[in-house]
Parts: C-alpha cells; sequence; structure tokens
C-alpha cells in the first residue's frame, strides 16, 4: 500500500505516531475518448471564448462566481492567509457511540497504521476503544482542507473515516414528492414485516457483485482477442404493482421457497460430508 499521510493521533498528551492508507479503491472501468476516425486519443484544451485562444496555466486564477456571470477573483495570498494550521495530526475531540452516527455522514475511509515508536501506544488506544465500544472524533487536515473524522476500529486495525460537517448534509424536508399523513393498513404492514424477516440474513459482502462490471471486463476481453460478441437476451420487465397484497403474498412464497432450497442445499452438502467420513 502507497502511504498518504503521515502524522501522529493526538490522544489527550499522549501523540501516537501512524501512517494513513487508502482502505478502499475504486474498480470502475475507466474509458478514454478517441477521434473515431483514426483512433488517437483526443485532447482537451483550456480556451478563453472572450481572447479566442488556448490559456496556458500559469494564465489561470480561481475565481467565486457569486452572481451569474459575476466572480471574484481570488490570489494564491488570499487563501494562504486562511490556511488551516497544518498540524500534522488527528486531534481527538470527543468520544462517542458509532450507532449515534448515521451512515449519511460518512465520506472516505483510510487505514491507519502505527509508524517508528508508535506500537505500544497504538495498542493501547485499540485495546481501549475495543473495550469501550466508543469511537472517536477528530480533526485532521489534508491537503490544506481540515475534514471532520471518526477514528474507529475495523477488525484489528484502527480506522479513519471522514465525515461530512453537518451543514453538509442536506435537509430531509427539501426532498420533493415524500409521503405525509398516509396510512398503511395492519394486513399489508404485517406481511411486509414478515417478507423483511424471511429475507433476513448476516451480512456477508463476499455474496456481493457488480455484475456489470464483470460482464464490462469479459466484453472488453472479447474484443481484444477479436471474439466475436454475443447478445445477452432480453431480460423480462417487471410492471407496475396494482395490486399490493397480491406482490407482498408473491414474495413472500418466494422467498419461502428459496429458503427451502437453501436447508436442502446445505442437508445435501452435510450428507456429503458424512459420507465421505465414513468413507475414510
Amino acid at each position: 500500500m502507497h502511504t498518504m499521510w503521515k502524522g501522529s493521533i493526538s490522544f489527550g498528551l499522549v501523540n501516537i505516531p501512524v501512517k494513513m492508507f487508502s482502505a478502499t479503491e475504486d474498480k470502475d472501468i475507466r474509458f478514454r475518448y478517441l477521434h473515431k476516425e483514426c483512433g488517437t486519443p483526443v485532447k482537451y484544451t483550456k480556451v478563453c471564448p472572450t481572447c479566442d485562444r488556448e490559456v496556458q496555466g500559469e494564465e489561470i486564477v480561481r475565481g467565486y462566481e457569486y452572481e451569474k456571470g459575476r466572480f471574484t477573483m481570488m490570489s494564491e495570498e488570499d487563501f494562504e492567509a486562511i490556511a488551516p494550521e497544518t498540524r500534522k495530526a488527528i486531534e481527538i475531540l470527543d468520544f462517542v457511540k458509532l450507532a449515534e452516527i448515521d451512515p449519511i455522514y460518512f465520506d472516505k475511509t483510510y487505514f491507519l497504521a502505527p509508524h517508528e515508536t508508535g506500537d505500544k501506544a497504538y495498542s493501547l488506544l485499540r485495546e481501549a476503544m475495543r473495550q469501550t465500544g466508543m469511537i472517536a472524533i477528530a480533526k485532521i487536515t489534508i491537503r490544506s482542507k481540515e475534514s471532520l473524522a471518526a477514528v474507529r476500529l475495523y477488525e484489528d486495525c484502527i480506522v479513519m473515516e471522514t465525515i461530512f460537517y453537518p451543514d453538509e448534509v442536506r435537509e430531509v424536508e427539501h426532498v420533493p414528492g415524500l409521503p405525509k399523513g398516509l396510512e398503511v393498513s395492519e394486513s399489508e404492514l404485517k406481511m411486509a414485516t414478515q417478507l423483511i424477516e424471511n429475507l433476513a440474513t448476516a451480512f456477508d459482502p463476499s455474496k456481493y457483485t457488480d455484475e456489470y462490471r464483470l460482464k464490462l471486463t469479459e466484453l472488453i476481453h472479447a474484443k481484444i482477442e477479436g471474439q466475436e460478441i454475443q447478445e445477452a437476451p432480453d431480460t423480462p420487465r417487471v410492471g407496475n404493482v396494482v395490486d399490493l397484497m397480491a406482490a407482498l403474498q408473491a414474495s413472500i412464497e418466494a422467498t419461502k421457497q428459496e429458503k427451502k432450497a437453501d436447508v436442502g442445499e446445505e442437508k445435501e452438502s452435510t450428507t456429503k460430508k458424512r459420507k465421505r467420513k465414513v468413507t475414510v
């Protein structure tokens, strides 16, 4: 892993030297735009429409559009004057329970590993957080941007997740079309609850895959090797749900059948294992 940042966790009067690594990776397949005629990658240039010419990097400044078509220019000195203190520290502010933070606040996750002589202090903080079940709320400055963060445990690693400030999370009241005061019948609610219970299971992330990315990868490899591309058959479309009760009942029956099939497969697997043991 590539070290993204080096600093320390500031925990009271204790400083724990750490290194930071990105915990996730974007596996989206990216494409370049090509000129269809010759296959050459297309270049994009910065052009000033007023001067009608390409603009070089040293000629470009940042500006804030405070009204449509009206900007205030910002110099590098302006940014330097208000830049946050570039302390190389994850400064812990509070300890809270993870359940108190809604997932909507979480942004980007990073692994934190002990650096230099930080092994013992790192282990101490990790064990203290494990025993108390608490996570830390902290502040950190990365690339001149001050961020709020949650410091918590993931397996045997201390991780830091940048989180949005409260004013960065939009108000639910601004979402258009949310139903209000609409009552649901007791029978519908009972069946919907039963359907949820039938689908409930322990979270196993290995069950889920990006099917589109897998198909796209196969398609790319096939085209590289010059294979004939087979079109996928049309998937039958599900119509609009007209009878909610009928749809719920059909869904419940389908989940019951799936559970029976899963149980049958488990029994068959167990029987085969027992037979192997007897044979041995």
